[in-house]
């Protein structure tokens, strides 16, 4: 059937962009393509910040990616109707990675689709693989169990506090609205053990040692990775997030150079023969002073701006290296500040008011060039528009 329809699909004169999600992530994806002269079409199944921004040329409502058939439909028929063909898909969450890397050969009829084969995307999208890869390769994790059931779990040799969180986030995420829960004790391990066992399937569930230190230890991997190759990078310390201990979104991050770091992640993507854009997160642990795997998101990730602000554009770099076209690699420039502004000041103020940060350590993250994730003079709308969508968006995604 998609053979046939896109037969009739022609080829785009100059090939554009198709951004699935619209959350502020997929600005810098739309304001970077869109300097280079390159046409951008946004899809959503959600009220989003990106359909305000100057650099979507087009925008449509589609059917949610959970809904996979529906989804994959409202691909297939885009194409022909608005004359897609050859365009290139990026993704901005796990859920549309899913859906287009297990569904890659039939969308390459219509589309250039920029994740990785399910066989590769599916190490990152559930933990268990990309530890038990990292572990294969000698890459230091934090010390996890994976208790199938109760009995087992009373059997683990675990320290307190630990950290409990599912091996594949958007499972667990859409029905409890957290990423990870902290656990104190032994009857806590229980409790929340069984009541995430009654959301998700037991295997999902990890048990995982704490690594002290929250925002203050985090660091990312950011790169394009091709044919066996880092065509471009940004290496980040992430010194803030939200919420504080177990972050859904990051809200300062800085660039650093860490050549140690640097070299576990590529050792890392050259295992999983990765191709295409990634994040591959670390965490510093102060006990043993090593850098430990977390995890890898395989596809752009909510601070990937920064990199074009330290002098790395890799949405553009992604775009011509899925033409074909030569990519010219470049380092990053250090000291870069990133800040996610509707959620950094409050949460930052609050978090000076009860005297858990310093001041003048925040007021450090505004000097040099910087970089925000939605606020851009030259694209003013998105910032407008997201404040007057904050209703929405505690209501619909918390905050």
């Amino acid at each position: 059937m998609t053979g046939k329809r896109a037969k009739g699909c022609k080829t785009a004169s100059r090939p554009g962009a198709l951004v699935i999600v619209g959350s502020f992530q997929s600005l810098g994806i739309l304001r970077s393509l869109a300097a280079h002269g390159v046409p951008t079409y946004l899809i959503d199944w959600a009220h989003c910040v990106g359909r305000y921004s100057r650099c979507t040329n087009r925008f449509s409502l589609c059917p949610p990616a959970v809904e996979e058939p529906r989804f994959l439909q409202f691909l297939f028929d885009l194409a022909v109707r608005e004359n897609l063909k050859g365009w290139l898909i990026y993704a901005n969450d796990d859920r549309s990675v899913g859906v287009l890397s297990r569904h890659k050969k039939q969308l390459e009829e219509f589309y250039r689709v920029s994740v990785p084969d399910w066989e590769i995307a599916k190490v990152a999208i559930d933990k268990r693989q990309t530890h038990w890869l990292a572990e294969r390769i000698g890459i230091p994790i934090p010390r996890t169990f994976y208790p199938g059931s109760v009995d087992e779990l009373e059997e683990l040799d675990i320290e307190f506090p630990a950290v409990m969180k599912p091996a594949i986030r958007d499972n667990f995420y859409d029905k409890a609205r957290k990423k990870a829960v902290r656990i104190d004790d032994r009857k806590q391990l229980f409790r929340e053990y069984l009541q995430a066992a009654n959301l998700i399937d037991s295997s999902e569930i990890m048990i995982q040692e704490l690594i002290p230190g929250a925002a203050d230890n985090l660091y990312s991997f950011g790169s394009l990775y091709s044919r066996g190759r880092v065509l471009g990078k940004v290496v980040a310390r992430r010194t803030r997030q939200h919420p504080v201990e177990f972050g859904r979104v990051t809200t300062h991050a800085e660039t650093i150079h860490i050549p140690e770091l640097e070299d576990m992640a590529t050792r890392f993507l050259s295992a999983m023969d990765y191709q295409g854009i990634s994040e591959v997160e670390f965490m510093w642990d102060p006990r043993d002073k090593k850098y430990k795997l977390i995890e890898i998101n395989a596809r752009f990730w909510s601070w990937h701006s920064l990199a074009i602000a330290a002098g790395v554009d890799l949405p553009y770099l992604l775009y011509r290296d899925m033409l074909g076209a030569g990519v010219e690699t470049s380092d990053f420039e250090d000291g870069v500040h990133w800040l996610r502004l509707l959620v950094d000041l409050p949460i930052s103020a609050l978090q000076v008011a009860k005297g858990k940060m310093n001041i003048r350590a925040y007021l450090e993250s505004w000097k040099g060039k910087r970089a925000f994730s939605v606020f851009s003079v030259r694209d003013p709308l998105p910032f407008f528009a997201e404040i007057l969508m904050i209703p929405y968006i505690v209501k619909t995604r918390g905050f």
